[in-house]
């Protein structure tokens, strides 16, 4: 199950559980996440990268998130304008607590256009 907070429905996360380690999310572009530079914000890109990692690890019954993120990278390749973004996650490696994650966006060209790393800390 997929986590279920207010802040992913507003930004219209669409999300595919791809197998077991990876996660795909969509997000429509809307003006609303454009820059005074007419590209998409790093805030949005890194929001997508941060909840595609966020949820590798399924959510609970309740849809309440069961790791936390303990530390976010986000490299920026290429400017973002199109219509939409896609981010790949998969988990690298799980321990006891701690999971690090990686998170590739491509634009509606399917260029890749940022890169990130996260190491999410499990709660239970």
């Amino acid at each position: 199950m997929f986590i279920k907070q207010p802040f992913d429905e507003f930004l219209g996360f669409e999300y595919k559980k791809i197998d077991e380690d990876h996660v795909q999310l969509r997000l429509p572009i809307q003006d609303l996440f454009l820059n005074s530079a007419g590209v998409v914000h790093g805030g949005i890109i890194s929001s997508l990268a941060d909840v595609a990692m966020s949820n590798l690890i399924p959510a609970d019954a309740n849809g309440i998130q069961q790791a936390l993120t303990v530390d976010l990278n986000v490299s920026f390749l290429k400017a973002v304008t199109g219509s939409y973004l896609i981010a790949e996650a998969h988990i690298e490696k799980q321990g006891r607590t701690l999971i690090h994650t990686d998170c590739s966006i491509f634009n509606d060209k399917q260029e890749l256009v940022a890169k990130s790393k996260a190491i999410l800390f499990r709660k239970h």
